[in-house]
């Protein structure tokens, strides 16, 4: 048996396929399980990243903190006046912020976040704006910027929470029909995320591009990566939020928005050069985010740069965006496209159910294809399961030496990005229920530190096949 930080063999045969996974729930439960969250505690340095505490329906919160908040959202959102306001995050069901957590200041736990994507529908040039959430009875540290938006904008706003679920609420009566906002289906919301105008956004994102007046780039190529063995991974391409190499259970959520906290009077502020410098040692709050792991550590470490574009609120500096992240997947889509599976906790119908409807409905948020015949060939809920442990598997085995060289996204969860990246694939399995399609786990986390981090794995990359 190998130890140490990261050692990793390749396994053959059937005989040692179960897997221990010696790792406290609490890490790694479905929803919470990618990227932790937030504390920057020595200035406007890069923040310390913890995991996640809200993680699946059975909770891992202090017994007196709720899992579910809502977010109220301004009159006319989609607008610059409304992409300026305040988000205001509060209780559930008339809760305040203070008896149920809901507040900034819980970020690592119920933070909740807002990022908006703006698309000139008449250049193709694209925006990065962050409104700011506050806790509701709060005043914002510093006022928000105010956008100045092309004339023609078409803007597409998506919603990040540290909990695990997160409800959308109207400032207005009509707020949320004005900004084409969901949560999911009636009676059975998504969970950590939401969204406003993806739909038309990424419809009108992909006219421009078919018409030559929006170019989203080339993934690019990494020089240091080690493609997988086979023909299904994606070889030297970067990675994207699409790419079997890189996904978990409940891919392309969350967003990549920072904010900034004043601890000592629980105020909030968006993170922008600016702000920095006047609110010295205020804390950075981020959100766990799938998409913050490929921007911020997959894509250093194989040499990658995300898509960015100007940011509205910070002089135009370039930024990220779960958008552009998504923009970027589809134009470099693979053959074999890992789109969000049925069997996603985020779009489990009622009592558990697979709800192609309310899949649908994550996915044209996002930009994915709908649930049919095509899509199915590599993301049903067998298809999706076999891929994943097919090609990230060995992929994860082949790039052993990069991802032990870079430091882990949520310490808890693996001591090294590459003893992370094989929990988050040995928990996705589990979370996928992959083991109810003939499929075997092939992650075994071998040792753990006092912390209990998983410090070392083995990983079996024998082909599997998923029954029907």
């Amino acid at each position: 048996m190998l130890s140490g930080h990261g050692s990793v063999r390749r396994r053959r045969g059937r005989n040692n396929r179960a897997a221990r996974i010696a790792v406290p729930v609490a890490a790694v439960m479905a929803l919470g399980l990618t990227v932790g969250i937030v504390v920057g505690t020595s200035g406007h340095g890069a923040p310390n990243l913890r995991s996640a505490a809200a993680s699946g329906s059975a909770g891992v919160f202090n017994s007196s903190i709720q899992d579910t908040c809502d977010i109220i959202v301004p009159a006319h959102p989609l607008t610059a006046k409304g992409l300026a306001t305040p988000y205001q995050l509060t209780g559930a069901a008339g809760g305040s912020p203070a008896a149920t957590g809901c507040q900034m200041t819980n970020s690592i736990n119920l933070g909740a976040y807002v990022q908006a994507t703006i698309l000139n529908s008449q250049t193709g040039a694209l925006y990065v704006y962050n409104p700011l959430v506050i806790t509701a009875g709060t005043t914002p540290a510093v006022k928000p910027v105010v956008p100045k938006l092309p004339k023609h904008a078409v803007v597409t706003i998506d919603f990040g929470f540290n909990g695990t679920f997160l409800i959308q609420k109207g400032a207005t009566l009509y707020a949320l029909q004005q900004g084409n906002c969901t949560d999911g289906m009636p009676g059975s919301p998504f969970g950590q995320v939401s969204f406003c105008n993806g739909t038309n956004f990424f419809n009108i994102a992909f006219r421009l591009e078919r018409a030559g007046l929006l170019t989203i780039p080339s993934a690019g190529r990494s020089r240091n990566m080690v493609p997988s063995a086979g023909a299904l991974g994606t070889g030297h391409q970067c990675p994207t939020t699409r790419n079997f190499d890189m996904i978990d259970q409940d891919q392309s959520d969350n967003v990549t928005t920072h904010y900034l906290l004043n601890p000592a009077t629980g105020q909030t502020a968006q993170d922008n050069a600016a702000n920095a410098a006047r609110m010295k040692g205020a804390q950075v709050l981020v959100n766990g985010s799938d998409n913050a792991l490929i921007d911020n550590f997959l894509d250093p470490a194989f040499g990658c740069t995300p898509f960015m574009a100007p940011d509205l609120a910070n002089h135009g500096a370039m930024a990220t965006s779960q958008a552009l992240d998504e923009l970027l997947a589809a134009r470099n889509q693979p053959s074999h496209a890992a789109l969000v599976p049925e069997n996603d906790a985020m779009v489990l119908g009622l009592g558990g159910s697979f709800d192609a409807a309310k899949t649908d409905l994550y996915r044209s948020e996002i930009g994915q294809a709908p649930v049919d015949n095509q899509t199915d060939a590599s993301s049903s809920p067998q298809m999706y399961c076999q891929n994943m442990v097919n090609i990230q598997t060995p992929f994860i085995a082949a790039n052993e030496k990069i991802f032990a060289a870079w430091p882990s996204p949520v310490p808890t969860v693996g001591d090294t990005l590459f003893t992370f990246m094989a929990n988050r694939l040995a928990q996705s399995f589990n979370n996928l229920n992959c083991a109810n399609f003939g499929l075997h786990q092939t992650v075994t986390v071998v040792t753990t530190n006092g912390a209990g981090a998983a410090t070392a794995a083995t990983l079996n990359d024998d082909p599997e096949v998923a029954s029907f």
